[in-house]
C-alpha cells in the first residue's frame, strides 16, 4: 500500500522537486497548498488540497481524509528582504501558520514531521563553515520566523511525542534535471534566476550590492545546493523518523561556495549571453561568506550532494527557464518587463 505524506507548499519551488522525489521512492505526496505562491502546474506528484495553514480545521479534515504518515512543511513565506518591511506577515504566516499545523497534527495523532528551515536561523557567522552548533542570532524577521518555528516543533516534539526533523538549507537553486520542475517566484529574488532574466533580455542588468567585501573578488559568497538534492535530503530525513522519536537538525550546503560575479560569469559562459552589472550600496545584514558545514547530514542521513558544480546548477536553471520562455508551460514571467 502507497503511504502518504502530506506536503504543505507543495506546490512550490522546493516542495515540488520533494514531491517528485517522494513518488519516485513510492510514497504518495499529498499537496496542501493555498496557491497564493505556488502554481497549480506544479502538482504533477499526487492530490492537491487547497487550503491555508492558518486554518486549523481544514488542516485536521485533510489529514483525517488521507491519515498521512508524515507530514512535510514547505509552506511560509521566504523573501528576507521583505520581512524587513512588513515583519507581522512573517510572523503570522510562518509562525501562526505551523503552530496551527502541529496543533492539527497533534489532534489527529499524525506525529512525524520533516521542516523546512533556513540557515538565515544563524545570523552572522561567528565561524566558517557554519555548523548546526553554531549561535542563532537570525538578523530578519525572516531567519528569526524559522527559528521560532523549529522551536514550537521540538517543544511540541518533547511534550508529546513527535518526531521531527529540520534541515537548515543554504541557498536552494537550480532546476529538475528532467525539465519538469522550476524556479518561478513573482516577484523573483533569488540571484540565478535574475541573471537569467537578464540574460534573456527581461532585465537591463543585475545589481551587485556590493563589490568591497573581503572575497578574491570584492562580491559576496554563497553556498548553492542544487533543489534535487535538496529533494532527496527530505526523502532521507524522511526515513529518518522511522527510527525513533526526537528533534533533529542538519544544515544543507554543499561546503563550497560561488560569489556573485562567479555565478554572472557562469550565466554567460553557459548562455552564450551578455549580462550587463550594475553596482549599488550594500544591503543591511548581508555577510560577506556564509558556506555550510554538511557533515552531520552526511553522516547521520547518508545524504550526498550529486550536483555540487555551479555550472549544472545554471545549466539546468536555463534549461527550464528557455522551456518556460517557448511556452511549453504557462508563466507569469513572460510578463516581465525590462527593469
Amino acid at each position: 500500500m502507497t503511504r502518504a505524506v502530506l506536503v504543505t507548499g507543495g506546490a512550490g519551488f522546493v516542495g515540488s522537486h520533494v514531491c517528485k522525489a517522494l513518488q519516485r521512492e513510492g510514497y504518495l505526496p499529498v499537496v496542501f497548498d493555498n496557491l497564493s505562491h505556488g502554481h497549480r502546474w506544479a502538482v504533477r506528484y499526487g492530490p492537491l488540497e487547497i487550503g491555508d495553514i492558518l486554518n486549523t480545521q481544514r488542516l485536521v479534515e485533510v489529514l483525517w481524509r488521507h491519515r498521512p504518515m508524515a507530514v512535510m512543511h514547505f509552506a511560509s513565506c521566504i523573501a528576507v528582504g521583505e520581512s524587513m518591511a512588513d515583519p507581522g506577515k512573517y510572523y503570522r504566516n510562518n509562525v501562526t501558520g505551523t503552530l496551527s499545523l502541529v496543533e492539527a497534527m497533534r489532534e489527529t495523532g499524525t506525529r512525524k514531521l520533516v521542516f523546512s528551515s533556513s540557515a538565515a536561523v544563524y545570523g552572522n557567522p561567528l565561524h566558517l563553515p557554519l555548523d548546526e552548533d553554531h549561535p542563532q542570532a537570525p538578523v530578519s524577521p525572516y531567519g528569526a520566523s524559522k527559528q521560532m518555528c523549529e522551536r514550537i516543533i521540538a517543544d511540541f516534539g518533547a511534550a508529546h511525542e513527535f518526531s521531527t526533523v529540520a534541515l537548515r538549507y543554504f541557498n536552494a537553486a537550480g532546476a529538475d534535471p528532467d525539465g519538469e520542475l522550476g524556479e518561478e517566484h513573482e516577484p523573483e529574488t533569488h540571484l540565478i534566476p535574475l541573471v537569467l532574466e537578464v540574460a534573456a533580455g527581461l532585465r537591463a542588468a543585475i545589481d551587485i550590492y556590493g563589490d568591497a567585501y573581503p572575497t578574491h573578488d570584492g562580491t559576496c559568497v554563497r553556498d548553492y545546493v542544487h533543489v534535487t538534492d535538496l529533494a532527496q535530503a527530505h526523502v532521507l530525513a524522511l526515513r529518518k523518523l522511522d527510527t525513533g522519536s526526537g528533534s533533529l537538525a542538519y544544515n544543507l550546503g554543499t561546503g563550497s561556495g560561488n560569489t556573485v560575479m562567479e555565478v554572472i560569469r557562469t550565466v554567460r559562459r553557459v548562455t552564450g549571453r551578455d549580462v550587463p552589472v550594475r553596482v549599488a550600496p550594500r544591503r543591511p545584514g548581508d555577510p560577506a561568506i556564509l558556506l555550510a558545514d554538511g557533515t552531520r547530514a552526511r553522516k547521520d542521513l547518508g545524504w550526498s550532494p550529486q550536483y555540487t558544480d555551479i555550472d549544472d546548477i545554471v545549466r539546468h536553471a536555463w534549461r527550464w527557464y528557455r522551456g518556460v520562455r517557448r511556452g511549453v508551460e504557462l508563466r507569469s514571467v513572460r510578463n516581465t518587463k525590462l527593469a
